[in-house]
């Protein structure tokens, strides 16, 4: 039977690296998981019993495309607690997870054969997700001496109909700070890029807040989830803010690709807004762990890293031990027990020479880990 190009994509790494360590679960292996970004902890309290009440008194059934009218207000209402923004609820688009979000808004932006920047390393659906769309993903080969962050200059082309920027970034967990920020959107404008912000890691960060493109320009495209600083990977719900003449282009396109997100997961969303105390606590515990990566990881052999400022990630470069980051991550899977992530999902480029390591879990599985880690580093 025939089939189109545009689904030869590459495959997301990690989740065959999750789907070999579930096999080796399956044989009766304890391993760790540093492998997914995925919080170790549940939804929500307020979340559940929200849902639960929600089942009880009605069908859940289609919402309008453009979500929960409460649930856009609210989620208008958290720019101004973090950001100090004042934003229009109908600006706010509630999607089927960042990822149904992605694929609006490039549908929306972009024309086929088009290019779109995009930093590496990078979180690789962006690359995939772009190519089955028939546009052209333009690798922006960013550097440590910049935070693996991409620069004004990396913009200095003719030949960009878009870029996307994520910070805090995956797999680094590196943030850009106003000024950077401000200075990519502005070298973005003044050449017609159209501008996408991937803000998905916000609330999870452990200095200085994350900084929001809104704060810089309200001509740009800002994505978010709820999946990680809300905890609720699973529940496939996230949003988008695009600018007003842009809303009801995309409201089409919603209607028609998705008809509206989950309404169990809008339920659960909006309570979920308001439980500060226990996402705070899970804000705690990647700190902790953060703090207890980077003063063990060098004793296991990994010292050559950027240290995070936010999401819950440290990237670490292996080049020096001159075997590819894959064989190598199967290799600590094998032997020690502990799932990884290899660099190519992240960068096909260099990533035969990084691997990364994820702390979402429990502080009691993230110190396992490092035990583990270390003593097979010594063999």
């Amino acid at each position: 039977m025939r089939s189109s190009s545009r689904g030869e994509v590459d495959p997301f790494i990690v989740m065959d690296v999750m789907e070999a360590a579930r096999a080796e679960e399956a044989l009766g292996r304890s391993i760790i998981h540093m492998e997914v970004g995925q919080p170790g902890t549940p939804a929500p309290a307020t979340a559940l019993k929200a849902l639960g009440h929600a089942l009880g008194n009605g069908p859940l059934g289609y919402t309008v495309a453009l979500g929960l009218p409460t649930l856009r207000a609210r989620i208008a209402r958290l720019y101004g607690e973090w950001y100090g923004v004042d934003l229009d609820p109908a600006r706010v688009v509630v999607t089927a997870g960042s990822s149904a979000a992605f694929l609006l808004a490039f549908t929306a932006l972009f024309e086929a054969g088009e290019k779109v920047a995009i930093g590496e390393p990078g979180y690789p659906s962006y690359r995939n997700i772009l190519k089955s769309l028939s546009l052209v993903p333009v690798g922006i080969e960013t550097r440590a001496e910049n935070r693996f962050q991409p620069v004004p200059a990396d913009l200095d082309r003719d030949d960009l109909a878009g870029v996307l920027i994520a910070s805090p970034a995956n797999p680094t967990g590196t943030m850009l700070d106003r000024p950077a920020l401000s200075a990519l959107i502005e070298a973005a404008a003044a050449r017609g890029i159209a501008f996408i912000s991937d803000e998905i890691y916000h609330g999870i960060q452990y200095g200085a807040r994350a900084v929001t493109a809104l704060e810089v320009s309200d001509e740009v495209y800002v994505i978010n989830s709820f999946s990680k600083y809300f905890s609720m990977t699973g529940w496939r719900i996230g949003w988008m803010v695009v600018p007003e003449a842009h809303v009801r282009k995309v409201e089409r396109l919603a209607q028609n690709m998705f008809i509206c997100a989950p309404h169990v997961s809008q339920v659960a969303a909006l309570a979920a807004m308001d439980a500060g105390g226990e996402l705070e606590a899970n804000l705690a515990t990647y700190r902790a762990n953060r703090d207890l990566m980077l003063a063990e990881l060098p004793g296991a052999g990994f010292g050559r890293i950027a240290p995070p400022d936010g999401a819950f990630y440290i990237y670490a470069d292996v080049s020096d031990r001159g075997e590819d980051s894959r064989a190598l991550s199967a290799r600590i899977l094998k032997e020690a027990g502990v799932a990884v992530t290899p660099g190519l999902d992240f960068d096909p480029r260099r990533g035969a020479g990084t691997l990364r390591f994820s702390y979402a879990r429990s502080t009691e599985d993230i110190a396992e880990g490092l035990r583990r880690l270390r003593e097979w580093s010594r063999r």
